[in-house]
């Protein structure tokens, strides 16, 4: 069990290049006017931070009070760190220092030929608390965010101290085993298609408008206009191939292994990720608390979502304050794995 969680922290297959590419320049193109998309909403400003042998991440990072806890947003599929948290970074950061960072082919997150891991995204957040020179952090997933943020508890545990999971679960796509197959399928086809002709290329701009639509009925036209300029900047093939690796993500099998604080967000009226599905992971982990929110998948778009995620952030912070270190724990189950690794091996003696 220990060398398998081993080798599994290892697999993650680095970039080539990680200095600015020709991706990257595309990606960057309106940083000035897109840094505020409108007068309710405020963006920080955002910064690229290198990882060594991975490439360049794009982050957002907001100070927070002094000595504050930690917080890693991590976004959901067609998002990036700046769109999906655009309500939340205000609110969270009267508690906690908050990162956000654009995940792999989403926004202005890093690109390769390599095919799209949630693994890869895990590390990718790992790598980047390193570089931030930050021991651990509170995990904070939304969507496909929520198995990247299990992912990275999973390997690289000291670097977790806790979990807060919305609109989200261990099995993402929950439908039986034919329409999931279909669901891989497709995207495993479209995606290569796309790698076949050589389409690193950007979401188009109407098809990024006809993903917003649902957020018209919440967001003022400014913040919609936003949100078809950061879909603009997203990698068409990485996006395809995320969707494959979600509808073949499953945790059940380990996460009831969680052993940090954590607290799901579940949105009630859901129809992305159901409902049930999310509070079915609740039932796996030891120490989780939920909180509701009478919304859909689209819930983070509303200010009124960032309030009840910063009751999740503040609870989980504080059971996390009161565990031991994310180091010490993960130690801990370290010498356990070995010790029934022996007892394994004498077993099958």
């Amino acid at each position: 069990m220990a060398q398998r969680r081993k080798k599994q922290a290892k697999r993650s297959r680095p970039e080539e290049d990680d200095q600015p590419s020709k991706a990257d320049s595309r990606a960057d193109a309106g940083n000035e006017s897109e840094e505020t998309p409108s007068e309710s909403i405020a963006l920080p400003p955002g910064q690229r931070v290198r990882l060594p042998g991975r490439g360049r991440i794009f982050i957002r990072d907001v100070a927070g009070p002094p000595g504050a806890p930690v917080v890693l947003l991590l976004h959901g599929w067609f998002a990036s760190g700046g769109l999906n948290w655009a309500m939340a970074f205000e609110t969270l950061s009267q508690h906690f220092r908050v990162i956000a960072p654009d995940q792999r082919g989403h926004g202005r997150g890093i690109r390769g030929w390599s095919s799209f891991r949630l693994e890869d995204c895990a590390d990718d957040a790992a790598a980047l608390l390193d570089a931030l020179e930050i021991e651990s952090a509170i995990a904070v997933g939304y969507s496909m965010g929520g198995p990247v943020a299990q992912l990275l508890w999973r390997r690289h545990p000291s670097k977790v101290e806790g979990l807060v999971m919305c609109a989200t679960s261990g099995e993402p796509v929950t439908a039986g085993p034919v329409a999931r197959l279909a669901f891989t399928s497709f995207f495993s086809a479209a995606a290569g298609t796309a790698r076949l002709g050589q389409m690193a290329t950007y979401v188009p701009v109407s098809v990024a408008g006809t993903l917003v639509r649902p957020l018209e009925r919440k967001a003022p036209p400014l913040d919609v206009l936003f949100a078809v300029a950061e879909m603009g900047r997203h990698d068409l093939r990485m996006l395809l191939e995320a969707g494959v690796a979600l509808g073949r993500y499953q945790a059940k099998d380990w996460i009831c292994e969680i052993d940090v604080p954590t607290a799901i967000v579940v949105t009630t009226e859901d129809r992305a990720v159901i409902p049930e599905g999310q509070m079915h992971q609740a039932l796996e982990i030891r120490d989780v608390r939920i909180f509701c929110v009478d919304d859909g998948h689209t819930a983070i778009t509303d200010p009124s979502f960032a309030e009840q995620l910063r009751r999740a952030c503040i609870d989980v912070a504080e059971r996390a304050a009161e565990a031991i270190s994310p180091g010490l724990r993960a130690r801990r189950r370290q010498r356990m794995e070995h010790a029934v690794d022996a007892l394994m091996g004498e077993f099958q003696a």
